[in-house]
């Protein structure tokens, strides 16, 4: 069997640098690349774009709500036109990037707050999805299973990506424990690996509560902004690769 797997990129700022973009970069198939809302700036938007081309990564659009100051994880009442619009921006700075480094954006993925609130919140959800279909119909999209984002977008045209993350903890209904909460974040390099080599083999994890969860994800997804995050994702491609499974891009 084949699975992606993908990583939260180019999330600085200036002189400021949280992500080991390279390190990340000879590991992963897929790059959610930062587009200037809530991490990101145009130059190293274009410096990860060139690296991601030259290594043959996919690039993503990781969009989010306009939240430097919180990082993109503090959700926000936001009209769903202007919402569809900023979607729209930020989709468009990183395609000129790609385009300048010979390549061109895959897929499109939220980013923490506005990922997690469009599981739930019809509007905003449509005013993403709708943002997609408008620049580029049929374009593939990362999201969790269920919920409305993942219908909105089915119902535009796209093609929605089931995805899944080894270092978060979920809840019994498939959806992500929030941050604010214990047992939001798993750390470890080895029971990251493990809890990715049962998500793609089995399609299971086990939420907080002891209850297993059904994913069967296209790709797992590492956050690129938590410690070690380059040796767990190395730990993750090794343990994958020696149950069997093949590491490819899902577009």
């Amino acid at each position: 069997m084949a699975i992606d797997l993908n990583a939260d990129l180019g999330e600085g700022f200036g002189q400021w640098r949280l992500t080991d973009d390279d390190a990340l970069l000879e590991v992963v198939t897929s790059a959610n690349v930062a587009c200037g809302f809530h991490a990101g700036d145009p130059s190293i938007m274009r410096r990860v774009t060139r690296r991601a081309v030259e290594r043959g990564v996919r690039i993503g659009a990781q969009v989010a709500y306009r939240d430097l100051a919180g990082f993109g994880r503090r959700s926000m009442d936001v009209e769903p036109a202007t919402l569809r619009d900023d979607v729209l921006y930020q989709f468009g700075a990183l395609q000129a990037m790609a385009e300048a480094a010979g390549g061109e954006v895959s897929y499109l993925k939220p980013h923490g707050a506005l990922y997690n609130r469009i599981v739930w919140d019809e509007p905003q959800a449509g005013a993403v999805a709708e943002a997609v279909a408008t620049v580029r119909p049929g374009l593939a999209v990362l999201s969790l299973p269920e919920g409305a984002f993942a219908r909105a977008a089915a119902a535009a045209g796209l093609r929605v990506v089931a995805e899944a993350y080894p270092d978060r903890g979920y809840l019994a209904d498939g959806t992500l424990v929030p941050r604010s909460e214990p047992g939001a974040l798993v750390v470890g390099a080895e029971v990251v690996a493990a809890r990715s080599a049962r998500m793609a083999l089995d399609g299971l994890v086990t939420a907080l509560d002891g209850s297993e969860v059904e994913l069967h994800p296209e790709s797992l997804c590492l956050h690129g902004d938590s410690p070690g995050a380059a040796a767990t994702a190395r730990s993750v491609r090794s343990t994958l690769e020696a149950a069997g499974v093949t590491l490819r891009p899902f577009v």
